[in-house]
This record gives C-alpha cells, sequence and structure tokens, in this order.
C-alpha cells in the first residue's frame, strides 16, 4: 500500500455514522483488499502494519472492532490481543483472527488471547464482513445498554476475580472510583474486591447478596453485582453496578421540617447515622463540644432529651419523604 494511501487512513474520524475498524496486519496486500472492501461497505478504517502500532492506534482511537493477523514479525497477534484485554479502555473491543494457521492449538491460542472468532487465510472479504456483522451487533448493544446506564446515574465496571484486573469501566465508574478510591484501572478498589470475591466464594450465586456501600461525606456509593460474564474458571469476569446517593435533599429536608439551621440539620443527620459528638465534629471540621451545643438547640426545638428520642423522630418523618433513605 502506497504511503500516502496509509497516511490517508488516519485523518479524523467521523464516528456518528460508521462503525470503526482497525485492521493489523504486516502484509500491504492484504490491508489494502481489507480496506478497499471495509470502505466500501461503509466502514471507517484504520490500518496497522505492526503490533506496537496497533496497541497505539487502538488506545487512541478505541475502534468498535479489530480485525488482527496472528503471525507477525516482533510482536505476534496473539501477544497484541492479550495486551489489548489487559487494558481497561480497550479490553471490551471485539478481536477476530486472521490466521493461516489451521491447527486446533493454534485456533484455541487465538481464542485464550482473546478473539472473539478467527478467519483462516486466504480472506474472503464476504467472510470477514459476515463475521464482522455478528459480533458488531453484540458489541453495539453492550455499549447502548452501558452508556445507558451512565445517563441514569449507574456506573459499570467488569473486575475479574481471578486476579482483580479492573477489565472494563464506563466514564462514570471512571470518576466515582478516582474520588471514592483514588484508584483507576486496572486496579480494583481492595475493599471492593474483597467484597466480590468473598460472595462469589460462597458458590453459585441464585440470589442477589447483600450491596457493598461506601460513604464520603452525606454521599454514598453503592456496589451491586449484575451478572456473571464468561466461564466460571477462577471465579470468572463480574459486571458490577455503581450508583452515587447524595443525602443532600434529605438534610435540606430535616432543615425544612423541623426548621433547623443547615449547620443543626447537618449534625441531626449524622446523629440518625449512628455517629457519636467526636465523629460528627471530625466530619463537619468542628469540636465535640460545639456539636453538644448544636445538639443542645436542636434538642428544644424537637421537644425531645435524648439522641434516640432524636433520630427516631427524624426516621418516622425522613422515610416518609424519602423512603430509599439508609440510616
Amino acid at each position: 500500500m502506497p504511503t500516502a494511501r496509509l497516511a490517508s487512513l488516519n485523518t479524523t474520524l467521523d464516528r456518528a455514522n460508521s462503525d470503526l475498524v482497525l485492521i493489523v496486519d504486516d502484509v500491504p496486500d492484504n490491508l489494502a483488499v481489507l480496506h478497499d472492501a471495509l470502505d466500501e461497505s461503509g466502514y471507517t478504517v484504520l490500518v496497522a502494519l505492526s503490533g506496537a502500532a496497533a496497541l497505539q492506534r487502538a488506545a487512541q482511537a478505541l475502534p468498535d472492532i479489530v480485525l488482527l493477523d496472528a503471525m507477525m514479525p516482533g510482536m505476534d497477534g496473539f501477544e497484541v490481543a492479550r495486551l489489548l484485554k489487559a487494558d481497561a479502555k480497550t479490553a471490551h473491543i471485539p478481536i477476530i483472527f486472521m490466521t493461516g494457521l489451521t491447527e486446533t492449538e493454534h485456533l484455541v491460542a487465538a481464542l485464550e488471547a482473546g478473539g472473539v472468532d478467527y478467519i483462516t487465510k486466504p480472506i474472503k472479504p464476504k467472510e470477514v464482513l459476515a463475521r464482522m456483522a455478528v459480533h458488531l451487533q453484540g458489541a453495539r448493544e453492550k455499549r447502548q445498554a452501558r452508556n445507558a446506564l451512565d445517563a441514569f446515574g449507574y456506573a459499570s465496571i467488569t473486575v475479574r476475580v481471578s486476579d482483580g484486573h479492573l477489565m472494563w469501566q464506563t466514564p462514570l465508574a471512571r470518576d466515582l472510583l478516582m474520588r471514592y478510591y483514588g484508584t483507576d484501572a486496572p486496579t480494583t478498589p481492595i475493599p471492593v474486591l474483597t467484597w466480590l470475591r468473598r460472595h462469589v466464594a460462597l458458590g453459585p450465586v441464585s440470589i442477589e447478596p447483600p450491596r457493598f456501600t461506601t460513604e464520603q461525606g452525606a454521599t454514598r456509593l453503592t456496589f451491586r453485582l449484575h451478572q456473571q460474564i464468561g466461564d466460571s474458571e477462577g471465579g470468572g469476569d463480574w459486571l458490577i453496578i455503581m450508583q452515587e446517593v447524595s443525602d443532600g435533599a434529605v438534610i435540606e429536608a430535616i432543615a425544612l421540617t423541623f426548621k433547623l439551621t443547615p449547620k443543626e440539620a447537618e449534625v441531626l443527620y449524622w446523629v440518625v447515622k449512628g455517629k457519636i459528638n467526636r465523629d460528627i465534629g471530625d466530619i463537619l471540621g468542628s469540636s465535640a463540644m460545639t456539636v453538644k451545643k448544636h445538639l443542645e438547640r436542636i434538642f428544644a426545638k424537637l421537644g425531645v432529651e435524648t439522641r434516640t428520642a432524636a433520630a427516631g423522630m427524624v426516621m418516622r418523618c425522613i422515610r416518609q419523604l424519602h423512603p430509599q433513605f439508609e440510616a
């Protein structure tokens, strides 16, 4: 393939109306045949002549599917596939191997490296298009479902139990994990991984196990097991749904209902959550003595004498306004 032609494939990509395909092959003639067939069928095409170039282009462009030559000099297709699957940004991309090797062990190696399918050489463009259509449809449906989750405030991640690898995350999940744990893929936060492994170790999950929740001020992040993906070897891969809930509306409701100041409403909120004065002071950046003075005023306004009575009164009221509230 002429250098000018290769350069033309690196122009800005319009992803709105076509799927993006990355073809990886060290033989320019093979690239040319596939590029022309895919281009005529309406796909946007990127090419790479080596494994290193494939990894770089995949990370930058995030193609919808990869057509990957198995046997290349230097880094072969099997290693490229393993590295793509090890990176959370590219792990979800379907990989179709193109190979002249027909021995069973080579085909098994292609699938074990992360391929979803393989095509034997010489390449027949119509066969490639047919195989691609099947896998792109599945990838498209998964992508739409994940985007919909993010749009409604439900983030999602995929975690491999055997090594704790965070294999995939939505943009919202990335933001939440960084904010709550200061971690990013491929690292799964230790408390989340411990929770996941504990429940998977109990055997087949017939009913949804207890959710895992972590708090940060008046917001909390909840994790729940959604479904297992793939086989169960080594514990399998699990899709986990995350949702952040803010109790800011609850604090505001406490203030309005009981005619409290915003600070008094915050103090009472943490009393309901079972915190002692010292802990509340730490959370709000004040002293335990200041919290005690706030509580004296709160008790007077509510007409009660104890923390238990105050908390009980608030819970009865708030549960009617916010049934999802958890003490």
